[in-house]
């Protein structure tokens, strides 16, 4: 696979050779009170982490981004993005969420009106129904964020046409406000470290795989616009810097850096600082990096930490491939009735065998299963029930009927009571909304 395509309705089975291809990380960090997203590996990667994980167990400060395309329902797929960002609030981090109205127009030709109106009575509502609190929390639309165009084309002058041919593929027919999106998605993830939307800090973005190329492409132009680069060398830390006149600027930096009990090195001829500290070495690196960011904002506005991502699993339609909102079978969407939702799962597919016969003499296959993804990713929340299910259905003592007359009396039970969440959440979306 040359690319990820953002836009497209892709179904993914292999991740491990997603994650080895694009240089993903295998996600393997005990959180504090881990929701099940992160429990059943349903977090299949990341891109930096650590740096979150840090933050989360001291208690320091970080932002979290993430992002809505208004052009359509609301469905269970977009709740486990939801669901993250709902822990990272809970443990810390301030959230930002894009209504991504200048995309859904250049890629789905959604008016900004439309894109709006969806944005608020489909989506917003809902988030906040999950649990994501208006304190410490804004909703705003890329449209109208000056400092979220203004970043995208500033950092654009680092990367030429030809770059993004080979980050998305685009083809000769691709509109320039369609090539253009992908930089307002930097400047989205970006713009929340000005100071005007919280300052310079860590910042996570929870995505499916498909939206890696925004990662990417955003961590390329961070690095680019750097002046300084923090790599591990020999047990060390190594800071080495882009710039001229490297014996005035090191000079500053390695003071600072010794403040923080470290033993400083310079090599000026290779614009080099070298930094050896007691304690874990990316415990090291993260606080070296907090002191040079400071440090290099003083005279680079472009200083910012490069974003931190976690990648998801998606989400099985329930008539298999990818869940899509232009599929309405496909998706229990969040606005559905508890009577729509269960008619739903009960015809959802199944790993089951052909007949009950092959299934109870070959046992079914969960891992292809849509109700059974349905039911770790959101409705069974003990994990060693969960696993009874896995087993007696690996063994054919468990005939598919039961499992979807199971997830679909839970799903409808959910949906009853999300959906009076939802009504109250209305009031409230004038709190989260912000008209800049």
């Amino acid at each position: 696979m040359a690319f990820l395509n953002p836009w497209a309705s892709q179904q993914f089975k292999d991740y491990a050779r997603l994650r080895d291809e694009f240089g993903i990380r295998e996600f393997n960090f005990d959180l504090p009170d881990a929701p099940l997203l992160f429990r059943r590996g349903i977090i299949i990667g990341h891109r930096d982490f650590e740096m979150i994980y840090n933050r989360i167990i001291h208690g320091e400060k970080f932002a979290v981004l993430t992002g809505l395309m208004p052009s359509g329902r609301m469905h269970f797929g977009h709740k486990m993005t939801i669901e993250q960002v709902v822990y990272y609030q809970n443990h810390g981090g301030d959230v930002h969420i894009a209504v991504a109205d200048i995309e859904a127009y250049a890629s789905r030709g959604i008016s900004l009106e439309k894109a709006r109106k969806i944005a608020l009575e489909e989506y917003v509502p809902s988030y906040i129904a999950l649990g994501i609190s208006p304190d410490r929390a804004e909703v705003y639309f890329q449209s109208k964020r000056k400092e979220v165009k203004d970043l995208a084309w500033k950092l654009g002058k680092k990367i030429n046409l030809n770059e993004f041919m080979k980050i998305y593929g685009f083809g000769n027919e691709a509109n320039m406000s369609h090539v253009f999106s992908p930089l307002i998605q930097v400047g989205d993830i970006l713009h929340v470290q000005l100071d005007k939307f919280g300052g310079s800090r860590p910042t996570v973005v929870p995505v499916g795989v498909d939206q890696d190329p925004h990662l990417r492409l955003t961590r390329d132009l961070v690095d680019r616009w750097r002046m300084f680069s923090i790599v591990p060398r020999d047990g060390k830390v190594g800071v080495f810097y882009k710039g001229e006149d490297a014996a005035r600027v090191l000079g500053k930096l390695k003071g600072r850096v010794e403040a923080l009990g470290a033993t400083v090195e310079l090599n000026v001829p290779y614009r080099a600082l070298y930094a050896a500290m007691d304690g874990d070495l990316y415990g090291n690196i993260r606080k070296i990096n907090d002191v040079v960011i400071e440090y290099e904002r003083e005279f680079n506005s472009f200083a910012f930490y490069e974003p931190t991502a976690t990648y998801h699993r998606l989400i099985t339609g329930l008539t298999g491939g990818k869940m899509s909102s232009s599929i309405p079978d496909s998706a229990v969407f969040l606005t559905d009735s508890p009577e729509e939702a269960r008619r739903k799962l009960m015809r959802a597919k199944t790993g089951g065998g052909a007949t009950l016969e092959e299934h109870r003499k070959n046992g079914g296959n969960p891992e292809s299963c849509a109700v059974y993804e349905f039911l770790a990713y959101h409705l069974i929340r003990d994990d060693r029930y969960l696993q009874e299910i896995y087993d007696s259905c690996r063994a054919g003592s468990r005939i598919c009927g039961k499992c979807k007359k199971e997830a679909a009396n839970l799903v409808a039970e959910w949906m009853a009571d999300f959906q009076e969440k939802r009504e109250q959440a209305k009031e409230l979306v004038g709190e989260i909304v912000k008209e800049y």
